[in-house]
């Protein structure tokens, strides 16, 4: 692999960089799909809410990722990668600030909804966009 290629506009690119910041954006949100399940108990303690309640941070999340998959097919084919990726790497920024930043579970649970918009938006997209690009 060289440090630096060629993009389809001319304009050259730290491949090593590139392939860092994809691999850390990937880990960060799949890592967010999965590690609330441990946080249940405390945020049922904290905003004094019922199971069924706060199961509603884990639920709403893989609603909101479910719908955006196929919405995610239909931004890869009309807006560029890089653009895509950027946006929803925003989004999920925003959304774990809101939820960072929550003093009530409504806020927490829209924070979380908000990371579900920029997660699947991301997934399936760079994933189509990195397999479609391997080589051979």
């Amino acid at each position: 692999m060289t440090l630096s290629s060629v993009d389809v506009h001319g304009k050259t690119y730290n491949c090593i960089l590139l392939v860092i910041v994809v691999m850390i954006g990937s880990f960060a949100t799949v890592l967010n799909q999965t590690f609330l399940a441990t946080a249940l108990p405390t945020f049922m303690r904290v905003f004094d809410v019922s199971t069924a309640t706060v199961q509603w941070l884990s639920t709403g999340f893989l609603l909101v990722n479910g719908i955006m998959i196929p919405i995610s097919a239909w931004l890869a084919d009309n807006v560029p990668t890089k653009r895509l990726y950027l946006i929803t790497m925003l989004i999920f920024f925003c959304g774990t600030l809101i939820a960072f930043q929550a003093h009530s579970f409504a806020a927490l649970l829209v924070g979380r909804l908000i990371q579900a918009v920029g997660v699947g938006g991301r997934l399936t997209s760079v994933t189509n966009h990195d397999v479609g690009n391997l080589p051979g």
